[in-house]
């Protein structure tokens, strides 16, 4: 499967968190399956390992409870911007971070 281009930022090898290079990218919505589906509406940014899985607990996304909500938020949010609307987005995700 063909990965899709992100449509949150067009700066696809600069870490979206702290400017370092992206090695990666993280999926603003995930878990349940919305990953996939994520991937297919190109709801994700680049990031560097640090601030995607390998830093501490405060200055990673994952496993950090208040920057995963952030990250689902702001998924929901560019896709109602770029994408459908609210019940387009709950009838996709099965649910609103809004």
């Amino acid at each position: 499967m063909e990965k899709t281009k992100g449509i949150v930022t067009d700066y696809k090898d600069i870490c979206f968190f702290c400017g370092k290079p992206a090695e990666g990218e993280h999926h603003l919505l995930f878990g349940n399956g919305r990953r996939k589906l994520a991937e297919e509406d190109g709801l994700k940014v680049p990031a560097c390992n640090q601030c995607h899985t390998l830093g501490s607990v405060t200055g990673r996304i994952h496993d950090n409870p208040m920057a995963e909500k952030l990250s689902k938020i702001l998924g929901q949010a560019v896709f109602e911007l770029k994408i459908g609307d609210r019940q387009d987005f709950m009838a996709r995700y099965g649910k609103s971070y809004l």
